[in-house]
């Protein structure tokens, strides 16, 4: 079978690696979004698949493809490569009744939400925004329309409430990987079958963009909490203090917020406990943080940063 694996970011790496290592597989090519300027000079960075399909380690032999358009021209590209089936895997666009058509075996997508939830491109960070209890993991045929394709795996993965974006997606890579491996052998012997979706559930996600990581403070410590976990590697959460950038790494929600305290006003910076780190004050509860820095400084721990900013506690944060 020869598969054209179409991905971009790291969390797609360990399927593309998995099938790589494949002997009855043959991976033709890689289908992957162009080089980002990165950096004051703007230079050219690949993307992650890009940049695993031309490591030493890796048994791929195939073409690297980086089209800014899915046209007539990349269509005839990957024809020449003469793919079975299309895997994809975050690859960020959808694919039009023509170019699937180039693939006898059609195309699968794996997707790290249990579909129907959560469609769209942030599946990862919105089950952490919404403190869900589990997630999971989804492949999928692929349709017209977004994630609406019929399920041919399903697995789910316990939350424990302390993921980040980040860890939550290494979990969800390495999971697919192994349900991605059983669904290619079904498909390659002809016993698959895909069950349709309950549209009727279907709830979509969005994209984040750097400005969705500005702190409301009038929010609970609860959702501030989730979603300093969420935006966690991108785009981090950040708020003023005395007209500098601070980002928030790490922060958990202050247990014993009943205990007497008075009341003050949203982002006011309480004090500290010697437990749970610096404290502030949100719309409903305590958030205690734990880990920080200013924007272009050092992360440091609680302790660590105020010894470097003596001038923080009792301050406001904007």
């Amino acid at each position: 079978m020869r598969i054209l694996f179409a991905g971009s970011p790291a969390i797609a790496v360990p399927s593309f690696e998995a099938l790589c290592n494949i002997e009855e597989i043959e991976v033709a090519g890689v289908l992957t979004n162009p080089d980002t300027p990165r950096g004051r000079h703007g230079t050219p960075v690949p993307t992650d698949i890009c940049a695993a399909a031309q490591r030493p380690d890796i048994a791929f032999n195939g073409a690297i493809l980086k089209p800014e358009k899915l046209d007539a021209a990349a269509r005839e590209q990957i024809s020449a490569l003469k793919p079975d089936l299309l895997v994809s895997f975050a690859y960020g666009r959808l694919f039009g009744p023509k170019f699937l058509a180039l693939f006898p075996l059609g195309g699968i997508n794996i997707h790290p939400s249990l579909l129907p939830k959560y469609r769209g491109p942030t599946p990862v960070q919105a089950a952490i925004l919404n403190r869900d209890d589990f997630t999971g993991i989804s492949i999928q045929t692929l349709a017209s329309e977004m994630d609406s394709g019929d399920i041919l795996a399903q697995e789910s993965i316990t939350l424990t409430g302390a993921e980040t974006a980040g860890s939550l997606s290494e979990t969800a890579a390495l999971k697919a990987v192994s349900i991605l491996i059983g669904v290619i052998k079904k498909i390659d012997s002809g016993n698959i079958c895909g069950q349709r979706q309950n549209h009727s559930q279907a709830c979509y996600c969005s994209l984040i963009s750097k400005e969705d990581g500005i702190i409301n403070w009038a929010k609970s410590a609860l959702e501030i909490e989730a979603k300093i976990r969420a935006f966690d590697p991108w785009p981090l959460c950040r708020t003023i203090h005395n007209g500098r950038e601070l980002i928030i790494l790490e922060a958990g929600v202050f247990k014993a917020a009943d205990s007497g305290m008075p009341a003050k006003p949203v982002g006011a910076v309480l004090g500290i406990d010697n437990n749970h780190g610096i404290l502030i004050q949100t719309g409903d509860g305590i958030l205690a943080v734990r880990r920080l820095q200013y924007q272009a400084k050092k992360a440091l721990f609680w302790r660590d940063f105020l010894n470097g900013a003596r001038d923080f506690a009792g301050s406001q944060l904007n």
